[in-house]
């Protein structure tokens, strides 16, 4: 999931421009966090942050939109770099968004997007990344939460 300036969408994914701020976009690929990075700073932009519920109502659009099956995780700019250490009393666990304040702190986020699948590993020393899960649900509904 890439953030991007107000530039034309990129051709075949899926795009969606709220009023004020970044455009995000959806890409498909089986690819690692950093390929997924070097894509969308090709595209002129970073990956996907979620600063609130907005963005995160608007990323689950867009993945509906591309009819993506679940379970599927999505690289956003979720990273905990080596220095920082794990967060249990955080939302974020300690990680932070790479788009959004260079990703050297972490930013407050409401308490409901600390939605973690799985409570990452305990670490000081080791970099990690996260990304947006989707998981079927009985009845055809979907469920998301954090995944290191």
């Amino acid at each position: 999931a890439c953030a991007l300036c107000r530039a034309p969408p990129p051709p075949r994914a899926a795009v969606r421009c709220p009023p004020a701020g970044a455009c995000f976009s959806i890409h498909l690929a089986n690819v690692s966090f950093a390929e997924a990075r070097g894509a969308c700073d090709g595209r002129g932009g970073s990956l996907a942050w979620v600063s609130g519920e907005p963005e995160l109502r608007l990323l689950l659009g867009l993945l509906a939109e591309a009819a993506v099956p679940a379970p599927a995780l999505f690289w956003v700019g979720l990273k905990r770099n080596a220095s920082v250490c794990t967060r249990e009393e955080q939302p974020l666990r300690g990680f932070s968004w790479e788009g959004a304040g260079g990703g050297t702190a972490p930013q407050e986020v409401p308490a409901e997007l600390g939605r973690w699948l799985q409570e990452p590993l305990r670490s000081c020393i080791v970099a990690r990344c996260a990304g947006l899960h989707l998981a079927a649900e009985p009845g055809g509904g979907r469920s998301w939460g954090w995944k290191e």
